[in-house]
C-alpha cells in the first residue's frame, strides 16, 4: 500500500482540517485525539509522508520520538495521571486505522477504563480545554 494523501493527518497537516495542537516544528505536529481513549489522549505525528514506522527516514523519526517524550511529560504533568501509555501500531493487523505513522501518548488511572478508541468524537472545548493544559506544561519545560 502507498501513502494515502487524503488521509485524516494529511489533512490536518494541509489545514483542511480542524485539530487542538500542542506543539508543532518544522518535522511534527502533536495535538489533540479528537477520540480519546482517556482525557489528555494525545497524538505525535511527522510531517514526512510515512505510513509507518518502517517508511519514514531515520532523521524524522529520531525527531518525532524525542518529540513524543516531551509531549509525553507534558502530559504527565498536565495530567497526573497514575501512568502513561505510548502506543504506535503498524497496518491493519496491528490495528491501525489511519495510515500515517503517529504515536498515541494516553495517560492512564488505576480504576478509570479507557474508551473504545475510534468511536466517540469529545467535545471540542473539552479537547481545547485539554490542549491549554498540556500547552501550559510544556511552556513550563
Amino acid at each position: 500500500m502507498s501513502y494515502d494523501e487524503n488521509n485524516v493527518f494529511a489533512q490536518i497537516l494541509r489545514g483542511e482540517l480542524p485539530a487542538h495542537i500542542v506543539a508543532e516544528d518544522d518535522l511534527s505536529v502533536a495535538f489533540m485525539d479528537a477520540m480519546p481513549q482517556s482525557p489528555g489522549h494525545t497524538l505525535v505525528i511527522p510531517k514526512e509522508q510515512a505510513k509507518d514506522i518502517f517508511s519514514i527516514s531515520q532523521v524524522v523519526l529520531q525527531h518525532v520520538i524525542l518529540q513524543t517524550q516531551r509531549v509525553a511529560r507534558a502530559v504527565d504533568q498536565a495530567f497526573n495521571p497514575a501512568g502513561v501509555m505510548i502506543v504506535q501500531l503498524n497496518r491493519v493487523g496491528a490495528g491501525q486505522s489511519v495510515f500515517h505513522l503517529h504515536f498515541h501518548i494516553i495517560p492512564r488511572w488505576k480504576g478509570l477504563d479507557m474508551k473504545f478508541h475510534a468511536r466517540t468524537f469529545e467535545d471540542t472545548n473539552v479537547l481545547a480545554k485539554h490542549a491549554k493544559c498540556i500547552k501550559g506544561a510544556l511552556d513550563k519545560n
